[in-house]
């Protein structure tokens, strides 16, 4: 078990029926940390299963949004290193152990592979399955010291989906040191209401605006 202590910070909004599983994953890291559900204004029972469960809930009185969801589980952490987990997704028994043992003095952020998997329920015949485990999603597979948000500051709420490519490009231009390992962290459900895939022109704008901010300041 860490020593540190570790934040694990839940952005969700009507997340009902998927939650428990993703918590079930969580508590299967023996590890020291809080599980932070931030509630963006749901409308089914999301809060009451995160708080049977023993989460600590944060509530947002109106919808503000996944990355503005993001900010207010930062500012309610009390963890020196932060993990932000989807709903919908699983994580794999003992790798947030792994993760949190990849850290040396240097290392900032250490990034581990997810892996896609078609939901139970999807009817969605269209649905793209990766293959192979890849690496670049935030949803339980990135582990992050919190001084790191000292430095680079929130997520800009003014995006909807492109927060990790913001995230990405700020620790480029701070030089904080990213490792990658081998690891299987967590496991992608595609459904048919993914954020990603019911806002996905909203993510193309959103990385067309981190882009030309990134290019702006070279």
């Amino acid at each position: 078990m860490s020593d540190k202590l570790i934040s694990v910070i839940i952005p969700v909004k009507n997340g009902a029926n998927y939650l428990q599983e993703a918590i079930e994953g969580i508590k299967k890291q023996n590890m020291n940390m809080e599980i932070i559900v931030v509630d963006d204004a749901s409308d089914d029972n999301t809060v009451q299963i995160a708080e049977s469960m023993g989460c600590r809930v944060v509530k947002h009185e109106t919808n503000k949004g996944q990355v503005a969801a993001k900010n207010t589980g930062l500012k309610e952490a009390n963890g020196e290193f932060i993990l932000f987990h989807d709903h919908d997704d699983v994580m794999n028994a003992g790798v947030l152990e792994q993760m949190y043992k990849a850290f040396d003095k240097d290392t900032a952020v250490v990034m581990a592979k997810v892996k896609d998997f078609l939901s139970p329920d999807a009817t969605d015949n269209k649905a793209v399955i990766k293959p192979d485990a890849y690496y670049g999603l935030f949803t339980g597979a990135v582990l992050i010291r919190k001084n790191v948000f000292d430095t680079i500051g929130f997520f800009d709420e003014n995006l909807n989906t492109g927060e990790i490519i913001e995230f990405s490009a700020k620790l480029d231009e701070y030089g904080f040191k990213t490792k990658k390992i081998d690891l299987i962290a967590t496991n992608r459900r595609v459904h048919n209401t993914n954020y990603g895939k019911t806002n996905k022109n909203k993510e193309f704008k959103d990385y067309a605006t981190v882009l030309r901010g990134k290019l702006a300041k070279k």
